[in-house]
């Protein structure tokens, strides 16, 4: 039996899976990562939370790499769409006439430095850092013009950020907790498109694993966890897709 067979073997007998995605599940969209080569790092310094709130310079080069982010978004290929959260979303259904069986996904949990959390902090959003309004990002980016400054709240003049986790923005603890729960409950975990590096959302694959869990990777790159994890498949997302269609 190869390895795909057994992952498959493992899924069929998993009922209580969790996938762990990071960037890495967007590149086939057309959507680049951010620290492989080629990725988002390698043109714009990443900015931390209290540079972004102190410093209009570091608003500014957070901004434009948004802004570079943002038009391959805008211009995703809709025929491969997030393949791996759609080949997740086909399982639970393959799956529904087992009523214990249950799956949870988080887009973008390792790459982007969160956890789990109710209500997902996507790209796709701007937040008010001082009134907390939050709408599409497209408003905001769209025709962002930095000439005059990083952009403003209309409502209130607060600093607009995209509405994800920055470095050194601390998490809600209700986000951990719950990561932590789904961690210690699951009994498989799947880690796709991510490098396993950012923490605290990295501990939780491990968790998962010392807690008596399968733990899958599924990525291009090396990580930390692969001589821990029970399969290890170091190729694009839609590739192995394919393989385990077959």
């Amino acid at each position: 039996m190869n390895d795909i067979d057994r992952f498959k073997a493992a899924l069929d007998r998993s009922e209580r899976i969790v996938g762990f995605t990071g960037a890495g599940i967007s590149t086939e969209s057309g959507i680049q990562d951010y620290r492989s080569q080629g990725g988002i790092w390698e043109k714009f310094q990443p900015v931390y939370l209290d540079e972004f709130l102190a410093d209009e310079s570091k608003r500014l080069l957070h901004w434009q790499s948004k802004k570079a982010l943002w038009q391959e978004i805008r211009d995703a290929t809709v025929s491969n769409p997030f393949i791996f959260q759609r080949a997740l979303r086909q399982q639970q259904t393959s799956r529904a006439d087992h009523p214990e069986y249950r799956l949870s996904a988080r887009e973008n949990l390792a790459s982007q430095g969160g956890a789990y959390q109710h209500r997902r902090r996507t790209n796709l959003e701007v937040i008010c850092m001082k009134c907390k309004d939050i709408n599409p990002a497209h408003e905001t980016l769209d025709d962002l013009d930095l000439v005059n400054g990083a952009p403003l709240c209309v409502k209130c003049g607060g600093l607009l950020k995209p509405n994800t986790i920055s470095f050194g923005q601390s998490l809600m603890p209700e986000d951990l907790e719950r990561a932590q729960d789904l961690a210690l409950s699951c009994d498989m975990m799947i880690a796709a498109g991510s490098t396993l590096v950012v923490q605290p959302a990295a501990a939780f694959p491990l968790i998962a694993k010392q807690n008596g869990a399968i733990l899958a990777i599924i990525t291009q790159s090396d990580t930390p966890l692969d001589d821990t994890a029970d399969f290890v498949f170091h190729e694009k997302l839609g590739d192995f897709i394919d393989k385990l269609g077959n």
